[in-house]
């Protein structure tokens, strides 16, 4: 409580302060209070940083303007969080103070003046000592003979937890240190962190087990590091830096910061390889622009940079207020996370059709960037984080990713909070939306049709395994849709070598060359339109095993699932694909026009009995003279073969051109037999196909 005694002097005191200035004074402790305790305790921040620097700074304003409100229990005079019950106790010798925080280029020179006015000389004079501020877990390490004999997280400052047995699975922490002549005391001070890479590879873990996903690299390795057995935090790929001496035998001291990191470095230990000495305030200011380019580029959090006095000696004399060092001080960027509100969600299109929900933000600054847009890549993640429309969130940017929502602050849920539901036909063209029991992604179903999908639908069509589009490349057919030229891949056979001689780097020969290959590629086979058309999921083997299953295209598309389902190798997963796509009356028009202006193939049902290869699986490597090993592929599929891509002890012959390698040498380790070319031709001719 704030209430208290008046003094007799006349001075303020709680009494006097405003009723409003008290009652902001206890929710903003109440506030960082339980901020703390989400953050610290439960492994699960609610509040990004810059929020509760806001109204940690908020506080400090009030405190310092109405003295006589401070009290023992404020925020601001205490360092971290109350000891967890899960671990042992264990009193710090050297309490782990925080630092006082700078916003701007102002506030660092206002610093380093500070230091200047009370050591007597000129701030140019000063020698910082520079190093990223890591966004990870503060701990402190204590070793005797140079052993190491205990590990804590900083706690209350006063008091941290022993986590000894976590600390000891951390490769980058020596259990003993190097060399001959160690100290008889030393207690080091570092932060435990994440990198990007381990995170990704935790939370995508996570995912498929059905575990906690964690919101951060900052908690995922509070969380390592607080388990309670050590072999879980040992899989964890944790890290430890250096930062500080705090204990060390009188006779070993340095004379300077850098120094000390120096000997930490021949120790065993690893400062960060950042870590700079620069002079006066120009210094520090370019140390910290020059960290803020490279941030985006790190494999690991940060979120300022921390700058030190380099001279122990005048950091004795400076010495400490309540909270903080006077010789140090933390430079923070600008927030890489925020609290916005959801204000609509809308569902984005990607190129193979899969729907992203976005949700649409009240705009907020992130990282120095203005976003009104974050993704929630999914909606199993849209339940796990169980946010709704009109909710308060917590939005993260780091460098140039995607700004993504990582948290919901359910307290300010609104009454009339709407939940995010799922579209059932695409947002662009209308068509089903698909999503399969046990998939995360929901697809769009319109293929060729949907805008959203054209270019990559485009490329897929006229690649090389499809209709073989000779001089049709990815960038082409980008500038024909940006012209408005190209839609559906039947404009691809309207257009003429004028209209493509226009486009740049496009002379009137390559223009031509291009409207003959379109002229060639009309001419296909059923097996490689059926693969063009894009249906999902459909490969090529599965196109040529529906081609030869029912021979005309218009049987395909009158099929149903049970009929689909009774072809080998092809399941309900796939038959419910190739169902969806032709029960869309935009694709069907796709197919029709692709027909009208010319695209045809020789249809031809091949019974079982004409295909002697079933069964059989064949191997193609090295180089073929007489035919591509595209067209041989497609001779075999037609007599009932599968073509692999590895050997086997299943494979039954492996087709060996020149240049053929490791396959050829396994085929001959595994007894498989080997044909050349010129035998692979006979077989052919014996099975009555005809090749050039």
């Amino acid at each position: 409580m704030l209430r208290r005694s008046a003094d007799q002097g006349g001075t303020v005191t709680a009494e006097t302060v405003p009723a409003d200035v008290l009652h902001e004074v206890e929710t903003l402790r109440q506030q960082l209070h339980d901020a703390s305790f989400r953050y610290y305790i439960l492994d699960a921040p609610q509040l990004p940083d810059v929020e509760y620097d806001r109204l940690f700074r908020r506080l400090q304003q009030l405190e310092e303007q109405y003295p006589a409100v401070v009290s023992p229990d404020s925020p601001t005079q205490r360092v971290g969080a109350p000891v967890s019950s899960g671990f042992p106790k264990i009193t710090h010798a050297v309490p782990m103070l925080s630092l006082d925080n700078a916003f701007s280029h102002e506030e660092l020179t206002a610093f380093v003046e500070r230091a200047a006015d009370r050591l007597e000389c000129s701030g140019d004079d000063l020698q910082f000592c520079c190093e990223p501020k890591l966004d990870g877990l503060a701990v402190s390490l204590r070793y005797e003979q140079g052993q190491l004999v205990e590990g804590a997280t900083r706690g209350d400052g006063r008091v941290g937890e022993g986590i000894i047995g976590n600390l000891r699975t951390i490769s980058t922490i020596p259990l003993k240190l190097h060399g001959d002549d160690l100290p008889e005391l030393l207690e080091v001070r570092g932060e435990v962190y994440m990198r990007h890479s381990s995170f990704e590879r935790l939370n995508e873990d996570a995912r498929k087990d059905g575990s906690k996903v964690f919101a951060n690299p900052r908690n995922a390795a509070a969380g390592s590091l607080r388990q309670l057995d050590p072999a879980i935090t040992r899989q964890r790929s944790l890290e430890f830096c250096a930062y500080q001496i705090a204990q060390l035998d009188e006779h070993r001291q340095q004379p300077s910061h850098s120094r000390q990191m120096a000997l930490l470095k021949a120790w065993g230990f690893r400062p960060n390889p950042l870590l700079e000495v620069v002079t006066g305030s120009e210094g520090i200011i370019t140390y910290c622009e020059s960290l803020g380019e490279r941030r985006p580029t790190l494999d690991y959090d940060i979120d300022g940079a921390v700058l030190k006095i380099d001279d122990l000696r005048q950091q004795r004399e400076l010495g400490f207020v309540s909270r903080a060092p006077r010789w140090a001080i933390a430079y923070k960027f600008p927030a890489q996370e925020q609290v916005t509100t959801v204000e609509d969600v809308a569902f984005q299109v990607g190129r193979i059709g899969t729907l992203t929900p976005v949700a649409k933000l009240a705009p907020v600054q992130v990282a120095g960037v203005t976003v009104s847009n974050a993704t929630l890549h999914n909606m199993d993640e849209v339940e796990r984080l169980g946010v709704k429309i009109g909710d308060s969130v917590i939005i993260r940017r780091a460098g140039d990713v995607i700004p993504q929502v990582v948290g919901v602050i359910e307290d300010r849920r609104p009454e009339d909070a709407r939940d995010i539901v799922m579209p059932d036909t695409c947002p662009v063209c209308g068509a089903d939306v698909e999503r399969l029991e046990g998939e995360v992604a929901a697809r769009c179903s319109g293929g060729l049709f949907c805008a959203a999908q054209r270019k990559e639908a485009l490329k897929h069509f006229a690649s090389r395994r499809a209709l073989d589009i000779v001089g049709l490349g990815d960038k082409l057919i980008e500038q024909l849709v940006d012209h408005g030229w190209v839609d559906t891949p039947d404009k691809l056979f309207k257009l003429i070598s004028s209209q493509l001689a226009s486009l740049p780097r496009m002379g009137e020969k390559s223009a031509a060359n291009l409207v003959v290959a379109l002229e060639k590629a009309r001419h296909t086979t059923l097996a490689r339109f059926i693969y063009a058309i894009g249906i999902r999921e459909v490969g090529e083997s599965t196109a040529a095993a529906l081609a030869r299953h029912f021979g005309t295209l218009e049987a395909l598309m009158a099929a149903d699932e049970e009929t689909l389902t009774a072809i080998p190798d092809i399941g309900p997963i796939v038959a419910r694909h190739i169902r969806t796509f032709f029960e869309q009356e935009h694709n069907r028009e796709t197919v029709h026009a692709l027909r009208d202006v010319g695209v045809t193939w020789d249809e031809t049902i091949i019974e079982e009995r004409d295909q002697p290869l079933v069964g059989e699986t064949w191997v193609l490597t090295g180089t073929l003279d007489v035919m591509t090993r595209d067209q041989a592929k497609e001779h075999l599929l037609a007599l009932g073969a599968k073509v692999s891509g590895s050997v086997s002890k299943k494979t039954a012959v492996v087709v060996a051109g020149p240049g053929a390698g490791s396959k050829l040498s396994k085929a001959e380790s595994l007894g498989v037999t080997v044909m050349d070319e010129a035998a692979f031709l006979a077989r052919l001719a014996e099975l009555g196909i005809t090749t050039p």
